[in-house]
């Protein structure tokens, strides 16, 4: 193992490319800490040491921001607004026919595909960041039961003109994470947009072990450690699983050469959706609360009852009807997301016009039905691990206490196993072609 990381630096390519990476993380870092103009550094830091450990509305969107989001930084947004317009351009292709026609196109209109997710994230980049300023302006940014009066005061200037370099900051900062994105992609070693994500994800880690060191003991810590350490190898276990279903291509005579005859499987993985139907569980759970939010009544006046019922049932995590609903949605998006990224009559269709069948299974619609059958049966385990994982945290702050940022689970984990092995078999496969030998064995 050590040999192998010593040839990754031995090897100038390698070594460049990994520096250059190292480089853009750092920047990105370094982003998260500038605070954006007209806002007082000092009401930030006040507000964030008064509402530690606190459930906060904006939690996953401060995880995919390294804690950027509640320090209106000049990189505040976060690669959320990316990650957002991603999906949406996926989720178009069922909609628009013109979307599907350029997915199918190969290089070319993939390009075009990526320029429209570009103009989508700069637009949802100044709605969001319009969307923060506004919250932040109100005092709702952080809870209201936190007693520290400085979280109405986190903007120094209210005038438009303060408002407008604010949107334009947060927004050109979110342009500028997307750009750096791409130069990892293109210059540096793994995906660009995956590895920003792990590196917002990661940076949080040591707080919020540190907070659970400080706030629980000593016994607590070595337990959640332990705990990570088997929730780790269950997500690396489930993460690399899938369904092989074989196939067989058919021997084809052209002049005096044989095509074909070779045989060959599709991949079916466990967990094929990843992260995004915790994102969409996540996101639509927040939706009530943020409804709630703003219809609180003026002082003096009591709450309407469905505000109370959403505050006490659907804005708190330890809450049983909120993890309920949480797990119920993350298993209907499962299904959902993968019912639109992998379409079996497609795959059917190809391997018909290649000549390939499915051992025991007629070719076209039986191979689709086929498919659409393996595809239902291995999507309810993943379904279901998806739901598990996404509770640790839940379950953690009704066992221990801790927030519902607790590193080994949801989101956090998933992502961070997800991109740190893809990455992983990157450097592996570059060191495989210039040494015969990889990282891994």
């Amino acid at each position: 193992m050590f040999r192998a990381v010593a040839r990754i630096f031995r090897t100038p390519d390698l070594r460049r490319k990994i520096g250059f990476t190292l480089g853009i993380v750092a920047l990105f870092r370094l982003g998260s800490f500038i605070p954006a103009p007209f806002v007082d550094f000092g009401n930030v830091q006040l507000c964030l040491a008064g509402n530690a450990g606190t459930q906060g509305l904006y939690d996953l969107v401060n995880l995919f921001s390294g804690g950027a989001l509640l320090q209106l930084s000049i990189f505040a947004l976060g690669i959320m607004p990316y990650i957002t317009a991603s999906i949406i351009v996926q989720l178009l292709r069922v909609v628009i026919p013109h979307f599907e026609t350029l997915y199918k196109e190969g290089q070319a209109g993939q390009s075009k595909l990526t320029q429209y997710t570009r103009y989508l994230t700069i637009a949802l980049g100044v709605l969001q960041s319009t969307t923060l300023i506004t919250v932040a302006r109100s005092g709702a940014l952080f809870p209201s039961n936190s007693g520290v009066a400085e979280c109405s005061q986190l903007i120094t200037d209210d005038s438009w003109y303060a408002i407008m370099l604010m949107v334009v900051t947060m927004t050109a900062g979110t342009g500028l994470i997307m750009w750096m994105g791409e130069l990892i992609t293109e210059r540096g070693i793994g995906n660009g947009m995956s590895l920003l994500i792990f590196t917002s994800i990661s940076a949080r880690f040591p707080g919020s072990l540190g907070s659970i060191l400080d706030t629980k003991g000593v016994e607590v810590f070595i337990a959640v450690i332990a705990v990570g350490v088997v929730i780790v190898a269950a997500v690396v276990f489930v993460e690399q699983s899938q369904r092989r279903i074989p196939v067989q291509y058919a021997k084809r005579m052209v002049g005096r050469r044989t095509y074909g005859g070779n045989n060959t499987y599709i991949p079916i993985k466990v967990n094929m959706a990843g992260v995004v139907p915790v994102i969409f569980a996540s996101s639509l759970l927040y939706l009530p609360a943020l409804i709630a939010q703003f219809n609180a009544p003026a002082a003096g006046q009591a709450p309407a009852e469905w505000v109370v019922w959403i505050q006490n049932y659907l804005t708190k995590g330890d809450h049983p009807l909120y993890m309920l609903l949480y797990f119920l949605l993350i298993v209907g998006f499962t299904y959902f997301y993968v019912a639109i990224t992998f379409n079996p009559e497609e795959v059917a269709d190809n391997m018909k016009k290649y000549g390939g069948f499915i051992p025991g299974i007629r070719a076209g619609r039986p191979t689709a039905e086929y498919l659409d059958y393996v595809l239902t049966r291995v999507t309810l385990p993943g379904s279901l691990y998806l739901g598990l994982i996404a509770l640790i945290p839940l379950i953690a702050l009704v066992l221990v206490g801790a927030n519902t940022n607790f590193p080994f689970g949801g989101a956090s984990i998933l992502i961070i196993v997800g991109v740190g092995l893809e990455t992983v078999k990157q450097i592996d496969s570059q060191l495989q072609q210039r040494h015969y030998e990889g990282l891994l064995r």
